[in-house]
């Protein structure tokens, strides 16, 4: 029993009493009791370093006192100490620290003996609380979700984060937690449960887009301890997108169509050329299925007719879901178009240069040359003089000059006739090539990739443009010997640097021609195919590359260029 009430005197009372009977008889043994401990019963906030204490009424039998008869229980598991006994005072010391905030019971049990070998009456048990650890150590990541420098990362909106400890969740928000796409950010909610934040973008990830994931010191956990230092993890998306058709030819609601054409799609990606095929890719008059052969080139899908098509006559073509891009996945509905059809088979005309034809270079105002470049074919300056062609290191003849640098002849306006009234009728008709591109009539490919036109198969045809269009990607031409190529360009044209524009399927690139409302620029060491027709300026970043011809009714500027004259 606890008699831990004090005040009694009772150390002073003899454990051997008579009671009631003489002193002839038999004594009486009294319990050694307990008479304080320390810690005391039911204490808190006691040190993990703390040895127990119990502190009895009479002196005890040191044999009986040890790890059997006094024992520290953490629940059902006994805790490792040593046991001492010295001046009616037992000390329990455990062998190892003890935990934060944990109940412990400490038990005296009635095997423990006072030096005459009274026994304690009943098992004597106290129990006490350690102090809670206290919290200085940031928090640390777990782990997160998408893993840094993932990627196919597939369609979702979120990113997670499992942090190692519980946080305050009031720190945990669109401050501390966010996310960009490339350097914007990307807007969302942040949540927090179980000790997982979660930033949830309003909107879908894009397909094969970077994004960077960030969390910053702000993040506390409950003792107020921030992340050691900000902490950012990027992953990328894979393609999930369904690919759509940036252009038909013939345009939806074409008429008088030529009878041969080839009907064309292009699509936004590059696409499974196993899931381009007629199953797919289908020409109908009316209900009636018109035979012919599907080809696919890069992210060109053609169809050619078998046979030549009625005159006159409504043509619906269609293609189906079952086309896919290289990620499997298809168009988001079918797509179809409808054409009407002339009562001729036609093809797209040439431009004729005229005089212009005879020069691979040809200009207004000046042609300057940075550098060393290799020029194959005749150079036309008019109606400026021979003092604007420079960095080509000229050599005087009658009528023309010659340069290391150019295989052919370098007319100018200021030298003997004949050159002035040919360079004359020369540059006029440059002017007319131009207006003839410019001015050529439904297009058949209509604002194709919004110019930008990277990355893409071209056929022949018709395209227009109302703004600027951009290569920055390698692009490919791909037709016959005989098709034709019309490029009307509103604004400027330009390629970027080592970007090559390449032929395919016996295409010519004298049969190709670029009308440049704006200024022309070919990247450095890029390479570019064609007839280009500016009215603005054409100018060759170094160590460019052109089959074709560079007509300008300014100045054609030069730096370590190849320029090549196609017959």
């Amino acid at each position: 029993m606890k008699i831990i009430k004090s005040g009694l005197v009772l150390a002073l009372l003899p454990i051997l009493m008579f009671v009631g009977c003489d002193k002839d008889k038999d004594p009486v043994l009294v319990s050694p009791d307990v008479v304080s401990t320390a810690p005391a019963d039911d204490a808190t906030g006691i040190a993990v370093t703390a040895a127990v204490e119990f502190n009895f009424l009479a002196d005890m039998n040191p044999e009986t006192i040890n790890s059997t008869t006094v024992v520290l229980m953490e629940g059902t598991n006994k805790v490792a100490t040593t046991v001492s006994y010295a001046n009616k005072k037992v000390t329990m010391t455990p062998v190892a620290n003890l935990k934060n905030s944990t109940v412990y019971t400490a038990t005296v049990k009635t095997g423990a003996e006072s030096e005459l070998g009274a026994a304690l009456e009943n098992d004597f048990t106290i129990t006490f609380t350690t102090v809670a650890e206290v919290d200085n150590e940031a928090p640390v990541i777990s782990s997160t979700s998408p893993l840094a420098n993932a990627v196919d990362i597939t369609n979702g909106n979120s990113v997670s984060i499992v942090f190692n400890e519980p946080m305050n969740p009031a720190t945990i928000n669109v401050t501390t937690f966010t996310l960009v796409k490339g350097t914007t950010a990307v807007a969302g909610e942040v949540s927090y449960v179980d000790n997982t934040a979660t930033f949830t973008a309003t909107e879908s990830f894009e397909s094969y887009t970077a994004y960077t994931a960030r969390i910053t010191t702000g993040a506390q956990d409950l003792a107020g301890n921030g992340l050691a230092a900000d902490t950012e993890w990027s992953f990328t998306t894979t393609d999930f997108a369904a690919p759509f058709i940036n252009s038909t030819a013939p345009l939806s609601d074409a008429t008088g169509v030529a009878r041969n054409k080839t009907v064309s799609v292009v699509f936004n990606e590059p696409m499974d050329p196993a899931t381009i095929s007629a199953a797919t890719f289908q020409l109908k008059n009316g209900t009636t299925s018109v035979p012919g052969v599907v080809a696919y080139s890069g992210t060109t899908a053609t169809f050619t007719s078998t046979t030549i098509l009625e005159a006159s006559t409504v043509y619906t073509a269609q293609i189906t879901t079952g086309a896919q891009d290289l990620s499997g996945n298809g168009l988001a509905n079918n797509e179809s178009w409808s054409f009407t059809t002339g009562e001729v088979t036609a093809t797209l005309a040439m431009v004729n240069l005229g005089g212009a034809s005879n020069y691979v270079i040809l200009a207004k105002t000046a042609i300057n040359n940075s550098s060393t470049s290799a020029i194959t074919g005749h150079l036309g300056l008019s109606p400026a003089a021979t003092s604007y062609i420079t960095g080509l290191d000229l050599v005087d003849a009658t009528g023309y000059a010659t340069s290391s640098q150019v295989t052919g002849n370098v007319y100018a306006a200021d030298m003997a006739d004949p050159t002035p009234v040919n360079l004359t009728t020369a540059v006029n008709d440059m002017i007319t090539a131009y207006n003839d591109a410019a001015g050529r009539p439904t297009p058949e490919f209509l604002e194709l990739g919004t110019g930008n036109i990277g990355g893409m198969t071209l056929s022949a045809g018709l395209y227009r443009w109302t703004s600027t269009v951009t290569i920055p990607a390698d692009v490919t031409l791909t037709g016959a010997a005989d098709d034709v190529w019309i490029f009307q360009i509103s604004g400027d044209l330009t390629q970027s640097s080592a970007i090559n524009m390449t032929l395919n399927g016996g295409a010519q690139a004298k049969n190709i021609f670029w009308q440049v409302a704006g200024e022309a620029t070919l990247g450095a060491n890029s390479h570019f195919e064609g007839n280009i027709l500016s009215m603005t300026g054409i100018t060759f970043l170094t160590g460019a590359s052109i089959n074709g011809r560079a007509l300008a009714q300014t100045a054609v500027i030069l730096d370590a260029n190849a320029v090549t004259k196609v017959q």
